[in-house]
């Protein structure tokens, strides 16, 4: 008897999964019979004043589909009620519809706004439009338990290749914030264009923002398209970013890159490359300079000063410093660098880069926030509380995982998305590859490789846009979604859950909310197996 009664709640959560096209899926949802119906004797209530910023932006949701008033405000017996339950995680929540009363627990903010999102999924897609509803909003009866499965669920943006206005990356931060993500990787220097103002270095906004024009079409053409292309965020615009990401439960981590990507910076300051006389400027061409900070000590005292100003912006414990693809080129024709390998005792170049990054790791640490950097940081030694993100594939995430380090992956060969994601002859220009919405569902981040333990400081993943080749936010969305959806739901949803029919079925149904949302999606997977 009690096999049976497994088998039936089994086949019923089986159901609620293929049928309610909640995207992340949740860990656990019960179905029930039934809906519930917003009415005019509708209230929304929170008992708890963390919850009151939650309990405010459903009511706006509900509000611009309805005909009449819906009020949100303190109270412990609404009708659609949060609670808080001490005994939750800070980022999960249980959700109880019956054809009576919503009831939502969480311990935080954080767990009511991920509730917030499931809630909205399970209404009509118009909800999203915020324009009333020719019928009532009514939303299927269900019980559903989640959390998530990483605590690091992430998407990068590139604006060192072409600045993108405040708000076009505020729209990337709303469709994040929807799907659960938590993590904005704001990557804010380049070779081809410095994007955050620091005010001790005033030439980095004047000159190093600005580039004399853009590659067209593909590299392979090596045509340019003659126009200026620059823009900067203002402190300001920055402190106002961060502070709307953080409405959303998202934590922004700044990207300064060093040594290499820095061709932009030597053209407002020559005197931290290889030759002070040299007359730089922003790199026109995608790919890799070989102009590279040098590591002087006038150098570490210019890049100490640009982070401490970039860390007073960003609350997070996280500042990102690049530390990939840095060409030696020069470093081994620099009488300087090759003085200073000998001084140090260093084998060669590369531990000449890993000396730069200790540097770095060392003040950063020093000013109570941690190092994040792209797996080349691994190279030579970093502090314990050093974060490595693991993007040529998955080796540097596992050494890194075995070295006790905390680990983002961020495979290339799955999660970089200015990769085709169909065949190229029916796709606007992109950097090349290939990465289909499937491929990027398939990902796995507990390795075998690893031990129980060591898979623990796997904490996350994260998806890449880099902007070659991505110009504008729409653009971006094409490119974004729905592969930033199986990141979604890789990162939040249990192991035991995945099934890309299910979720390509879900994704499918999910479709008209995307709609409603205006995001500029791929379809391409709807012809892919």
């Amino acid at each position: 008897m009690k096999i049976f009664a497994l088998l039936v709640f089994i086949s019923f959560a089986g159901f609620a999964q293929n049928n309610y096209n909640l995207i992340p899926l949740p860990k656990e949802v019960i179905p029930q019979t039934g809906q519930f119906v917003v009415k005019k004797s509708t209230t929304i209530g929170y008992s708890h004043t963390e919850f009151a910023p939650v309990a405010n932006l459903l009511q706006e949701y509900l509000q611009g589909a309805s005909s009449f008033p819906i009020s949100a405000k303190a109270t412990k017996s609404a009708v659609i009620q949060f609670s808080q339950n001490a005994n939750l995680g800070d980022e999960a929540y249980t959700l109880q519809i019956s054809s009576k009363k919503i009831a939502i627990q969480a311990k935080t903010g954080k767990g009511a706004f991920y509730a917030l999102q499931t809630l909205l999924q399970l209404m009509p897609a118009q909800v999203y439009a915020g324009s009333p509803l020719t019928g009532s909003i009514s939303i299927p009866n269900v019980s559903i338990k989640d959390e998530p499965r990483f605590s690091y669920r992430g998407l990068m943006l590139d604006v060192g290749r072409y600045y993108y206005p405040v708000a076009s990356v505020k729209r990337f931060i709303d469709l994040m914030a929807i799907y659960k993500m938590n993590t904005f990787h704001w990557h804010l220097t380049e070779d081809q264009g410095w994007r955050i103002e620091i005010k001790k270095y005033p030439l980095l906004t004047s000159i190093s923002s600005v580039r004399k024009e853009s590659m067209l079409g593909h590299y392979k053409d090596q045509k340019y398209d003659g126009k200026p292309h620059g823009g900067f965020y203002t402190q300001e615009e920055v402190k106002d970013i961060v502070a709307y990401a953080t409405k959303k439960y998202i934590e922004v981590i700044p990207e300064i890159e060093m040594p290499g990507h820095s061709q932009a910076v030597l053209a407002g300051y020559p005197q931290f490359g290889a030759n002070a006389d040299k007359l730089y400027q922003v790199k026109t061409k995608w790919g890799v300079s070989d102009d590279v900070l040098f590591p002087r000590e006038e150098t570490f005292t210019f890049l100490e000063d640009v982070l401490t100003e970039v860390m007073a912006l960003f609350p997070g414990q996280y500042i990102h410093i690049g530390g990939d693809e840095c060409p030696k080129t020069q470093w081994k024709e620099s009488r300087f660098c090759q003085d200073l390998i000998k001084k140090l005792g260093l084998k060669d170049e590369h531990e000449l880069q890993s000396y730069f990054i200790r540097r770095i790791d060392k003040f950063v640490t020093s000013k109570g926030k941690k190092l994040l950097g792209w797996d080349e940081i691994l190279e030579g030694g970093l502090s314990p509380n050093a974060m490595v993100m693991s993007w040529r594939g998955t080796k540097g995430g596992i050494e890194a995982a075995k070295q006790n380090h905390d680990v983002v992956m961020s495979p290339n060969s799955y999660f970089y998305l200015d990769y085709y994601q169909a065949d190229p002859k029916t796709e606007p220009v992109a950097i090349g590859g290939l990465l289909p919405l499937s491929k990027c569902y398939s990902f796995e981040p507990n390795l075998p490789e690893l031990t129980a333990e060591e898979a623990k400081h796997v904490v996350g993943i994260q998806a890449n846009i880099w902007t070659e080749y991505i110009s504008n936010i729409a653009y971006a969305e094409y490119m974004t979604y729905p592969r930033a959806l199986a990141l979604s739901e890789v990162a939040w949803s249990t192991k035991e859950s995945k099934n890309y029919a299910d979720f390509k079925r879900r994704l499918t149904g999910h479709l008209p909310a995307m709609d409603a949302l205006k995001i500029n999606y791929s379809k391409a997977f709807l012809a892919q197996p």
